[in-house]
């Protein structure tokens, strides 16, 4: 099962006493702070949870599949997540 945004609303909520209102704009806050950073290229690392890291990847080679034409893919930059060795073991533990 996948955890979403509404779900993390609510843990917030009812673990702070807040409503959902404000549970919505503490995680919207958070979110777009971390949206920003990336976007501006810098990493992002939580403490005990992992680290976000903004990579470059250079212009390379393609094909389409459909029709077989070579075609060069343009530069692009992706996020990568690596997890912290705390949440590593804590994902390996059993339990």
């Amino acid at each position: 099962m996948t955890l979403t945004k509404e779900q993390i609303v609510s843990s917030i909520g009812n673990r702070l006493g807040i409503s959902k209102f404000e549970s919505s704009h503490i995680l919207g806050f958070v979110l777009e702070t971390v949206k920003a950073s990336l976007s501006n290229g810098e990493d992002v690392l939580i403490s005990g949870f992992g680290k976000f890291i903004v990579r470059k990847k250079e212009a390379r080679r393609g094909r389409n599949p459909q029709t077989g034409e070579n075609l060069t893919l343009d530069p692009r930059r992706v996020i990568t997540f690596k997890c912290s060795p705390v949440m590593r073991d804590r994902i390996n533990t059993k339990g």
